[in-house]
Parts: structure tokens; sequence; C-alpha cells
């Protein structure tokens, strides 16, 4: 049996009605209008600006990029064609025979995290699951656990203790919502070669099959989810079978499965587990508003009425994106490797990663991450737009970072040491900045984006003073537009080089205050410090 959109849609809503949704405990309900009534951003992530995530799991073990474990199951895609080659077929190599082959013998969280906080981070985000329903932590409600199989290790709690041991507050993604969905693709078959017909791992396997297995005692479905949407037979070629899969479970559905009640609510047990026992500063969910109707709503109330029991104030995090106003005043938008095109009045959050969400070995060969410089340039633009940068960067399946990995952080943190000043605990201006870079607001853009000149320039403010960041060092004299005489309020009195020993010597003219920089560059782009009456 299929589903269309519209099924799914009205499936979902029936559930949201549900009476099994029950007032949570608290000032806050688990409806929109009482979580934007009563919660506040907390200034500690107002100030923060700067996370680092580990977005760490098995589909790191292959080192074959983002979303292994789903196209590796299509027949035609580059990771089905890797998989083939390097693991055999999925029939007989699944993607749950990744899972002890993910030992993370080499991870070493101490030393990373001395990393990540040279490198600016303020706050830390361990992945406690992905779409392949993977806990990754001590789940007391789902046995497909990192306790268990695997590294036999509390991922989550382990980067919970060493990162607030290093000051960090921490920070969880769970992503596991759409697992329902996202796995239909391991239930398919082949529709050419040789083995045309014969369906995958997820369709054969059951927990009677494991006995004498490293699995034993586990059933497979409930790692996979079970037979939500799969794929009928009959379907001949390849083409066709994926152009099934996109439309049927290839979009980003949000709604709860229609036939499987029994997945939400295990999944809010879930959530309201990983909240409860590891007590995170954040919540991360990958998901357009809140997972599951009712029950993203039912957890962030308990999270929330949670947090107000222990600390006597909402001092945590929830993000979710695409949101409207209303929801925008009940959690933090988050948008995904994309841009803000305005200042915004809520704090906010980008997350982006240097290569692909899981480690790529094709990636690193290829030179294709992101660089140090280009890691500030984003923090600079979110940070003048009232918000936070979260920024990934990926862990091989040992646990370990690469020497390219290794120079990015190092990069960034040479930066940081010059002009963090300018970042931490800063407040926008009137405006986020000036410059010809124009970026397109919205989600997954970020590769089309032009790369920034010297003349795009962001302010932000702290203590009286006002910070210019231009993105890049100029030819000779820096001139900023926004300070021309006549146009900005206030006198400027002094201008100064974060990092530099001396006040420059500046002119406030009518094409903008021009500033003669030093020749010495403490570092890859400038930051100025702008004190004077008026000005902030």
């Amino acid at each position: 049996m299929t589903f269309s959109r519209r099924d799914l849609m009205a499936a979902g809503a029936a559930l949201t009605a549900s009476p099994a949704l029950a007032a949570t405990k608290g000032p806050f309900q688990p409806n929109w209008e009482s979580l934007a009534a009563g919660y506040k951003v907390p200034d500690w992530f107002r100030d923060a600006k700067l996370g680092i995530w580990a977005h760490w799991g098995p589909q790191c073990v292959p080192e074959f990029g983002d979303w292994y474990g789903r196209q590796m199951y299509m027949q035609g895609n580059r990771v089905y064609e890797h998989h083939l080659k390097t693991y055999g077929h999925p029939a007989d190599f699944g993607f749950m025979q990744f899972i002890p082959r993910w030992k993370a013998q080499n991870w070493d969280p101490d030393a990373l995290m001395k990393k990540y906080v040279a490198a600016g981070a303020k706050y830390f985000m361990s992945m406690a699951n992905h779409h392949d329903n993977l806990d990754m932590f001590d789940s007391r409600h789902h046995a497909w656990n990192t306790t268990r199989i695997g590294p036999k290790r509390d991922i989550v709690g382990t980067w919970a203790k060493v990162a607030r041991a290093h000051g960090l507050k921490f920070a969880v993604s769970n992503h596991s919502a759409h697992a329902w969905h996202w796995w239909q693709t391991a239930y398919g078959y082949d529709a050419e070669g040789p083995r045309k017909g014969q369906r995958y791992d997820a369709f054969q396997l059951t927990k009677a099959g494991g006995k004498g297995q490293w699995w034993q005692g586990l059933d497979p479905q409930a790692l996979y989810t079970g037979r939500n949407m799969v794929i009928p037979d009959g379907i001949d070629s390849i083409k066709a079978a994926n152009a099934w899969h996109d439309k049927h479970d290839g979009e980003w559905i949000e709604t709860p499965p229609p036939n499987n009640p029994a997945f939400v609510r295990n999944w809010l047990l879930r959530q309201n587990d990983l909240a409860d026992r590891y007590k995170p500063d954040m919540v991360y969910f990958d998901n357009f508003t809140l997972p599951l109707g009712w029950a993203g709503l039912e957890a962030t109330a308990h999270y929330y009425n949670n947090a107000v029991q222990r600390l006597g104030r909402t001092d945590v995090v929830v993000t979710g994106k695409k949101l409207s106003p209303l929801q925008r005043r009940g959690i933090v938008e988050d948008i995904e490797r994309g841009f803000s095109d305005r200042l915004r009045d809520e704090p906010w959050q980008t997350d982006t990663c240097i290569g692909e969400w899981h480690y790529s070995r094709p990636l690193y060969e290829r030179n294709g991450y992101k660089s140090g410089r280009d890691v500030i340039q984003r923090l600079l633009d979110v940070v003048s737009k009232n918000g936070c940068l979260m920024v990934s960067i990926p862990l091989r399946g040992d646990g370990t970072i690469d020497d390219k990995e290794e120079k990015i952080l190092a990069d960034m943190a040479s930066w940081i040491a010059v002009n963090g000043e300018a970042i931490y605990a800063t407040r926008p201006w009137r405006i986020f900045g000036e410059g010809p870079t124009k970026l397109v607001e919205g989600m997954m853009n970020e590769g089309g984006a032009k790369p920034f000149e010297a003349t795009d320039i962001r302010f932000t403010t702290k203590a009286g003073a006002l910070y210019a960041l231009p993105m890049a060092w100029p030819e000779g004299s820096l001139t900023i537009e926004s300070l021309a005489s006549g146009r900005a309020p206030g006198e400027v009195r002094r201008v100064a080089l974060l990092g530099g020993a001396d006040p420059l010597p500046f002119r406030r003219e009518a094409s903008g205050l021009v500033v003669d920089l030093p020749s010495r560059r403490p570092a890859f782009t400038p930051a100025l410090k702008i004190e004077g009456p008026g000005l902030v």
C-alpha cells in the first residue's frame, strides 16, 4: 500500500488532535501559543555566537559522505555503486553491518575539545541519532544504541562530560523523526541486473534470525522502522524505482507515519529520556517546525518545563527550521547551509559543515573543505544579523579528524585569538553591514553564493563600542560608507585595529569613514574597534 502527500497530512492532523495528547506539568503546554508566550532566548546563547558539532555515527565508517545509509539501497546511485564494489550487495551487506565496524577506537574527546575551544567554540553539539535511527546514548527505550553495539560507549554522555569540563554549553541533535520514511529504500530491491527483484536486507531480517549473530536479541525492524511505505514488486527500471522512492518517501515528511503510531510514541519516549538524563542546554531538531506533530510540541514543552524546575527559568534552546512568526517566539529558528538576508529581531542560528555532514574521503582528496577563512566570514555575517553559527567538523569512523581539518581549526583559532572581542557577547548595530555581495535568504543555498569582498563589512557592538569587520583586507585604506559624515549619528573619536598597538589615522568624509590601515596584519581579516559618543 502506498500513501499520497494528502494521506500523510491528514494522518498527521488526526494524530495532532489525538486525546493521547496530555497536558504536560508546568507553565508550558504543548501548543505554539503557550511556547511563544512563555519563552525567552537565554543570554548564554546570544553571547556564545559559535558552536562546533560532531555529526558522527556509523555512516562515517565507509567515509563516503552523507546519507550513505539511504543511498546505498538506491540502484544507480553513486553510493550504491561504491557499496556494491567495496562491501557487496545490499541484500547481503546491509547498513546495520556497519554498526559493529564503528569502533571509535582512536576517539580522544578531551583532545578534540581542546581544539574546539581554541577555535572559538562556546557550545558543543553531539549528534544523538541520525535518520539511521541508532541512538548514540544509553537509551532506555531503544535497544539499538551505542552502549550495546558499535563502540559500546555512551557517546552523548561522554561528549557532555568533556564539553562541560571545558566550560562549554552542551547541545544534542535529534534527527530520528525522519527514520520511518528515510529507511524505506532498505526494503527495496534492484530493478535491473542479475539480482533483480531480490529484496534488500531490511525486508528479510527478523529478531529470530539474529541467533548466534552479533545482533542477537535485537530486532532489525526496530532499527529500520518497519514497512511503512514499501516499494511494490514489479518495477523493472532503475529510473522508475528511484522515481517511486522520490515521490513516496523522498520528501522531507514531517507528519507521523499513518499506520505506525508506535513509532511516534517511541520517538517521544526516546527524546524525553535524552533530555531528562543528559540535561542538554540545546536540542536541535532536524525538522521543519517541530517533529511529528503533537509529539514535537509535547517534547518541547516537557524540556522547557524541566528547565524551569531545575533552573528557575527557560535557560535552554530548541531549534527548528522554516518557522512562522509565532513559532519564532517559541523556539529558535535554524537555517541549514543557508543565509539570512537581513538583521533579524529574534536570535537565530545557521548550521553548516566544512564538508559533507558525514565524513567523506573523496571530498578530502579533492580539497573540497571550506577554509578557516570561509568559516570566519560566515561567522561575521551571521553574528552581525543577530545569529549564532554552528559548524560541523566531521569525524572519521575511528573518532579522529584529518590533517586538513586540523588546519581549519588552527586557522580559526588564530583569528579568534586576535579578534574574539568583536564577536562574543556582542549585539547587532543599527544595520548588519554594507557591501556589494548580496545574499539570498533561505536554506541549502550556500553553494551558489559569491565570494565576499573587502568592501563587504559587518558590524557588531559591545560596551559602547562599534566593531567594523571587513571580510578581507582592503588594498590601501578602508572606507566605511555607513559612517559617512551626515549619514550616521555620533562622533568618531578613536579607531583601533584589534591586535594592533596604536590608534589608527582616520577621517570622516562625505564618502565614509576612511581609515588608514597598517601594513602589519595580525589576522587574515581585520577587525576595527570604533569609539565615540552616540555611535551605538
